[in-house]
């Protein structure tokens, strides 16, 4: 289960879904909406979408269904979703009714698993999806599992305790928020948990052509990858190629990624920004755009930059390591346990153009280091993150689950 599927960050669950058969687990796909048309970019979107089922749109059929689910769980199964929901700490009053609205959407859940016989849903989020997945286990015999992705613990919103309370298990894609969940819930974590970074296919990410360093006097190619949010700090890394330009740089950067509303957001601020800094020539946002041209961009570039403010464990990041490049990214979240300064990428703070400039500055000036940071970043994700291995640590822990019907995720 996946909130907005298949969005332009998504590319990871879909290789953790191949990885998943090729383990011997069979998968369906649930999600709750369908995403902007602007964000959907993979080549793999079209038939993804046709695959998935969606809990929305709600019709009054499905409402009128879902009156019937909800009787048939009984009392029990009603009481514990309003338990549930007066028990919700962190919640608004609007939150609460907002919890309320969702336990039709949990029994639409139900429904679908018994018409389609699934018996678990593993939930890559932590926040309205978690609560559906939970109202669902009420109504049922439903179990469901999470994942949770950060950049922070309480990215995905109040009431965390409940949800990974009634987990049969649970994984979170870095160290720092396995802490930061054992501090804040420690009670309330399932048993079987573990952390599973999320990974990249190094068959797939590779490159055609050998890593070119930058030479002197010719245009210097920056690629950066993230969705046009103003926690990914894009804004700071223009300012940053404001000042290369400055000091004679002949800088074209390219950024993939969208906003949220599929262009009409942020990236409309970003846009503004160029113009004001007479960047039209040297910065191009490219949109969403598919993998395979991330790829292309990558393999182009001199190096790789994101100035997030905060990170969990970046799947951009890993792409552009994988690539063999040098790597220019920001000491936040998770990312200085995936890059070492000076030994597999460069680190540098955040809300620094300055300093972001002045480190990419230091790559283009020595070809070797630029090669040899590439190398190691390789080396890197081929030993510790390929993504088969979160398909493997679920595939395991469904394994654990009691012998229902039959051993499915979705």
């Amino acid at each position: 289960m996946v909130p907005e599927f298949p969005g332009q960050t998504h590319i990871f669950f879909w290789r953790e879904r191949e990885a998943l058969q090729e383990v011997g687990v069979d998968t369906s796909i649930i999600s709750t909406v369908r995403p902007p048309q602007g964000v959907i970019s993979h080549t793999w979107a079209k038939s993804a979408e046709q695959e998935a089922t969606y809990l929305f749109p709600f019709s009054v059929q499905d409402g009128v269904l879902a009156i019937q689910t909800i009787l048939q769980a009984g009392p029990g199964g009603w009481w514990k979703c309003m338990r549930a929901i007066a028990q919700a700490e962190g919640v608004t009053p609007i939150q609460r009714l907002r919890l309320v609205a969702l336990i039709p959407i949990a029994a639409k859940l139900v429904r679908l698993s018994k018409t389609q016989g699934w018996h678990h849903i593993h939930v890559h989020s932590c926040a309205t999806s978690a609560d559906i997945a939970m109202f669902a286990s009420f109504l049922s015999t439903l179990t469901y599992s999470l994942t949770q992705h950060g950049p922070a613990f309480d990215t995905y919103g109040p009431n965390q305790g409940q949800k990974w309370q009634y987990a049969t298990f649970g994984t979170l894609v870095s160290e720092m928020l396995l802490e930061e969940a054992r501090a804040r819930i420690p009670d309330s974590l399932p048993e079987q948990i573990s952390v599973v970074t999320m990974g990249v296919n190094l068959e797939e990410i590779d490159r055609r052509q050998p890593y070119q360093p930058w030479l002197e006097h010719s245009p210097c190619r920056i690629f950066s990858t993230g969705r046009l949010n103003v926690v990914k700090a894009h804004g700071d890394l223009i300012q940053a190629t404001k000042l290369l330009v400055q000091k004679g740089y002949d800088v074209r950067l390219q950024i993939a990624g969208e906003d949220e509303q599929g262009g009409a957001g942020y990236h409309k601020h970003l846009n503004q920004l160029i113009q004001d800094l007479d960047l039209n020539n040297h910065v191009e946002l490219l949109g969403a755009v598919s993998e395979e041209r991330i790829r292309e961009g990558l393999e182009q570039a001199h190096l790789f930059a994101l100035a997030s403010l905060n990170e969990g464990t970046s799947v951009a990041i890993m792409e552009a390591m994988a690539m063999s490049m040098p790597v220019v990214v920001t000491a936040v979240g998770g990312t200085p346990k995936l890059v070492q300064d000076g030994v597999n990428g460069l680190l540098v703070e955040p809300e620094n153009p300055g300093a972001i400039a002045n480190r990419i500055i230091s790559v283009l000036l020595d070809p070797e280091l630029a090669v040899e940071l590439g190398k190691a970043a390789r080396q890197t994700i081929a030993a510790k993150y390929h993504h088969r291995r979160s398909a493997e640590v679920l595939a395991h822990f469904l394994k654990l689950l009691p012998p229902e019907p039959q051993n499915s995720l979705q």
